[in-house]
């Protein structure tokens, strides 16, 4: 159990390095946020498990929960599930700029046009024309946030069963008090002498 969580835990790492990396180049900053958490997280159960940390397991099968969560969100952003919409909403920026995701332009088989003279375009802005593309952006993020919540749930699920066997050892043996909970007792010092009266002849 512990060999199978530590190499889910360097899959997710891999997998979030990676993703960190293009979100950087799109100026996603919602995700970066995150995914950095993420790393931080993983690399905690990482550590617990090598350790034997149970609590740091349990910090980090919550964490997991709550990247389950953030997944989902980006998976129902990017195909506008609801009233989401690409075009109004830009959160993954925090509102603070019109960046899109990296793969909008950088897709597979994807040809950028520039629009001249666009009447659409804003100030320090430019229109383009993407064609061509294998798989639309959206897609591609939404089966990135997939493979994420795939590698968490197997990593919750690890980490619940490795985080109980080493509290089961815990409760076995006091790695704190030692043998205190085998009621070992030091040995108490005897003393041998015994005291003798003393008698004087005046």
């Amino acid at each position: 159990g512990r060999c199978t969580l530590v190499a889910f835990c360097c899959l997710q790492l891999v997998a979030a390095l990676e993703r960190q990396i293009f979100d950087f180049l799109g100026y996603q900053w919602a995700p970066i946020l995150a995914n950095f958490l993420h790393i931080m997280a993983v690399i905690l159960g990482i550590f617990g498990t090598v350790q034997y940390r149970s609590r740091y397991l349990i910090l980090y099968a919550a964490w997991l929960v709550l990247w389950v969560g953030w997944n989902a969100f980006i998976i129902c952003f990017y195909l506008e599930v609801g009233q989401l919409s690409q075009d109004r909403d830009f959160i993954m920026t925090f509102n603070t700029s019109l960046h899109r995701s990296w793969w909008m332009e950088n897709g597979p088989g994807c040809l950028v046009t520039p629009v001249l003279n666009s009447r659409l375009a804003l100030e320090d802005h430019h229109v383009i024309s993407v064609t061509g593309c294998l798989l639309d952006y959206p897609y591609i993020e939404a089966l990135s946030s997939a493979l994420q919540i795939f590698l968490a749930l197997f990593g919750f699920v690890f980490a619940c069963y490795v985080s109980k066997v080493f509290l089961e050892e815990e409760d076995s043996f006091d790695f704190i008090g030692g043998f205190d909970s085998y009621g070992y007792q030091a040995p108490q010092k005897t003393s041998h002498l015994q005291l003798q009266p003393l008698y004087t002849s005046g």
